[in-house]
């Protein structure tokens, strides 16, 4: 039994709120956990299937019916951050021996945030803390691969100055009373720990729109780091679209290369193993 899950507006900064409780945000992706009638099944937010993809947290016996909502991730044993591009792999996996070999290699944790449904009691009407109670209540049965999400009361800011210093993805903010909607809700929040890197514009798609960004590497040679596609509004087009003629240097089959004299400022997740740029988006020019 799917449920479609409760999604997350933005605030720009952490705050401080009796009303709220704070969760860190765990950098995976989203799962629902269903186990009804004897059987396990589990979802992405896009209501896509992805059983088969983890057998440690499909294999977790419950013996009552339960819907679970939390976040998929892999935490690296060595260092105890959490590693999305691991978690990619996983969920990308198809292959028998190749989700056995990877579930070794890389075993996730479901970190479950909310439970909707319980016993044959759907709770999603019930507030928040409410929910927290009876989830708090379920004996996961020493399974490490099923655990709660911590959070506090109150105090976000000293959570955000927390997730910040050991470099994690942000918090989640959410209003003790809200009750569990499938849709965005301002109830609930996300603050982002976004880095921020300068980076030089060094090409242009030809079809569908993104800027090639380049970043300096060690020895202060340039390389294309990733492409902007998000941030970026119609006055900041308009003023690049003035300037790119005169910058054209070569072109290939989708990109058209440039000179790289624009500068900009863009915001990331982080870098990947690769030293890419995650998910950059637009801030500003850089003069």
């Amino acid at each position: 039994m799917f449920i479609s899950p409760m999604l997350l507006e933005t605030s720009n900064t952490a705050f401080n709120d009796p009303n709220y409780l704070f969760e860190p945000k765990f950098d995976g992706h989203r799962l629902i956990y269903s186990h009804i009638n004897g059987t396990t099944r589990l979802y992405t937010r896009h209501n896509n299937e992805c059983t088969k993809a983890y057998p440690e947290i499909a294999a977790v016996p419950f013996s009552d019916d339960i819907i679970l909502d939390g976040e998929v991730v892999v935490i690296d044993p060595y260092t105890g951050t959490v590693d999305f591009e691991s978690v990619m792999s996983r969920f990308q996996a198809s292959r028998d021996l190749t989700i056995k070999k990877l579930s070794k290699q890389f075993p996730v944790s479901f970190v479950v945030f909310d439970i909707l449904r319980y016993k044959g009691q759907d709770l999603r009407g019930l507030p928040l803390m409410e929910r927290k109670k009876i989830l708090q209540s379920i004996d996961f049965q020493g399974n490490k691969h099923i655990v709660p999400t911590p959070y506090i009361e109150g105090a976000g800011e000293v959570l955000f100055a927390d997730i910040c210093s050991k470099k994690m993805e942000g918090i989640v903010c959410k209003k003790k009373d809200s009750v569990y909607v499938s849709r965005r809700s301002e109830a609930w929040k996300k603050v982002i720990n976004w880095t921020y890197v300068d980076v030089k514009i060094m090409g242009f798609r030809k079809g569908e729109f993104g800027w090639l960004a380049a970043i300096e590497d060690g020895e202060g040679n340039l390389r294309a780091a990733g492409m902007i596609e998000l941030g970026v509004n119609s006055e900041q087009k308009k003023e690049f679209n003035k300037q790119k003629n005169q910058l054209i240097h070569r072109e290939e089959k989708n990109i058209v290369y440039l000179q790289p004299l624009i500068r900009a400022k863009v915001k990331i997740r982080n870098f990947t193993k690769a030293g890419m740029l995650r998910d950059p988006a637009f801030v500003k020019f850089i003069s």
